[in-house]
């Protein structure tokens, strides 16, 4: 087996792991597995990006390989789970969306992002095409995970994931400078801020992280108007 053959391979066996994983946080039922399997997903995500690295020759891709073992992996799973201690929220995911049809649900995004990506970079090295479809697919897989949870800590946690797949696609594409990758990383952090100050202002005015409840508290709020 050759060297190129050999960074083929491990690039896809890495970039599918954190794809996996995405699956693996649809698939969860209490927020202890979420976040466990988020932490799960960062780490590979921090060997994809580190073996991209090596394999491009690119070391200022170690630095983002290092950032997203800390932060992702370490740090945010920390945060998270001192912060559902700290709440006292119920455990349960709260899906909007059955496990099940947000399996099948997770797999047809899959096929979309192959459909829409390998056509439309016919020009590019098989590895980059491949690649960016699964970075597609994991962005898709958080935006799933954002749209089918009531809960909003499985929410941020589908933000922070989608951040997974964004990391994931630029680490992939050979010359990306990595001051575009750190804004990206910053951008959708700050976001995930902003998500965070929304947490715990909805615990605050309604004492619960059930995004649904707000429906509820404007439905009074327009009755009282009328």
């Amino acid at each position: 087996m050759g060297f190129g053959q050999l960074s083929y391979d491990m690039a896809h066996l890495l970039g599918g792991g954190v794809l996996l994983f995405s699956f693996v946080l649809l698939y969860q039922r209490r927020l202890s597995g979420v976040i466990a399997a988020f932490a799960a997903q960062g780490a590979l995500l921090a060997l994809a990006v580190a073996w991209q690295g090596w394999a491009q020759g690119a070391p200022g891709l170690y630095l983002t390989a290092l950032l997203a073992a800390v932060a992702q992996a370490v740090l945010l799973p920390l945060a998270l789970r001192r912060l559902v201690r700290h709440l006292a929220v119920q455990r349960a995911v709260e899906p909007a969306l059955g496990i099940g049809a947000s399996m099948v649900a997770g797999v047809a995004l899959v096929a979309l992002a192959l459909m829409v990506v390998l056509p439309a970079t016919a020009g590019a090295g098989l590895q980059a095409r491949e690649d960016l479809a699964l970075a597609l697919s994991v962005v898709l897989l958080g935006m799933l995970m954002m749209i089918t949870r009531h809960n909003a800590i499985s929410q941020l946690v589908g933000l922070l994931s989608l951040e997974n797949g964004l990391v994931l696609a630029a680490s992939g594409v050979r010359g990306m400078p990595l001051v575009l990758e750190l804004s990206t990383a910053a951008l959708v952090l700050m976001l995930a801020a902003v998500a965070g100050f929304f947490v715990f202002r909805l615990r605050e005015s309604l004492a619960s992280l059930d995004v649904s409840a707000l429906h509820a508290h404007r439905g009074e709020r327009e009755g009282e108007g009328a």
